[in-house]
Parts: structure tokens; C-alpha cells; sequence
């Protein structure tokens, strides 16, 4: 009979740190506390990481902002993802895109 421990399969999890200097800016990393595969540069611009959640890679819950495979690539390869803010809405682009809309709704 196999022994359990030869059937489970090893889970990848990745440990995710809240920026203090940039506001909806996430680092990614492999082990709690260790930001030794993090460029310098990056983290004098990052500022003190602030702990945000522990989070198995395994596909069960999903990321809000990056890409799973993305994520385990980067840390594969890098040790490290950097995951950024959305760019800002262009406010001032949807609001002419509407109002074009308005105008040829009342010229039909």
C-alpha cells in the first residue's frame, strides 16, 4: 500500500506584501520575510512591506489583479512578482464616448 505522503502533490504558495509607499501595489514572494531575490531598487521604491495574505497557487482561489500563471512564472524564475495598480479611468474619454452616444441617439 503507497504511503499518503507520496500521493500529495507539493502546492505552491506564494506570500503577498501590501506596499507602504504605493498605494494598491502588491509584492509577491515565496517565503514569509525573505525578499533576498528582490532588486534593492525595487524595494527602496516599495517601502516597507506591509503583510497582506498567504495564498496556496493551486487554482482554488483566484487573484484579483494578475494572473496565476504569471504569478508561479515570476517566482520561478525571478523569486518575485511586482503587481501594479490598474491604470487610472480616463474619465474625461468616457464621458465624450457618452455624450457622442447621446448625440447620435437624438439625431435618429
Amino acid at each position: 500500500m503507497p504511503k499518503l505522503g507520496i500521493l500529495k502533490s507539493k502546492s505552491m504558495f506564494c506570500v503577498i506584501y501590501r506596499s507602504s509607499k504605493r498605494d494598491q501595489t502588491y509584492l509577491y514572494v515565496e517565503k514569509k520575510d525573505d525578499f533576498s531575490r528582490v532588486p534593492e531598487e525595487l524595494m527602496k521604491g516599495f517601502g516597507q512591506p506591509q503583510l497582506a495574505m498567504i495564498l496556496p497557487l493551486d487554482g482554488r482561489k483566484k487573484l484579483v489583479n494578475a494572473d496565476i500563471e504569471k504569478v508561479k512564472q515570476a517566482l520561478t524564475e525571478q523569486g518575485y512578482y511586482l503587481q501594479l495598480p490598474p491604470p487610472p479611468e480616463d474619465l474625461l474619454k468616457q464621458h465624450l464616448s457618452v455624450m457622442g452616444q447621446k448625440t447620435d441617439d437624438t439625431n435618429k
